[in-house]
């Protein structure tokens, strides 16, 4: 008999071709088939999904805040700016109740007098 008639039969089968049915050997289960294996590109297109969503949440959570911080910096400023000119209107009305001629005045219109005066009190004026 020839020699190439005896062959084996798994000889014959291109050798790109897996046989059907489960796997065995180099640790896997059996029942499981190539669906089981790990897709690490797409584990690493995941997982880069991931840390690109991290970093878009981070810098958009930073630029609210900045913003915030903006506006309120804006309130405060406008806030500053009222209590500067109530502060220049109460210095000058300091210096205006300050002075001697300011002090007379508003007692005399109180109806004080000054030591030693004499007061006078004029009556029977017509009505005009």
């Amino acid at each position: 008999m020839p020699v190439a008639s005896t062959a084996h039969p798994r000889s014959r089968r291109p050798s790109h071709t897996r046989p059907k049915g489960p796997r065995k050997g180099r640790g896997a289960l059996a029942g499981t088939g190539p669906a089981a294996r790990v897709r690490w590109d797409r584990l690493g297109r995941a997982a880069m999904l991931c840390v690109l969503a991290a970093l878009v949440y981070l810098y958009l959570s930073a630029g609210v805040h900045m913003l915030s911080t903006w506006r309120q910096s804006q309130h405060d400023g406008a806030a500053v700016a009222s209590m500067e000119r109530e502060h220049r209107l109460l210095v000058r009305q300091h210096e205006s109740l300050g002075k001697q001629s300011t002090l007379e005045s508003e007692a005399r219109r109180l109806g004080m007098m000054k030591k030693g005066e004499q007061p006078y009190v004029v009556g029977s004026l017509p009505n005009n």
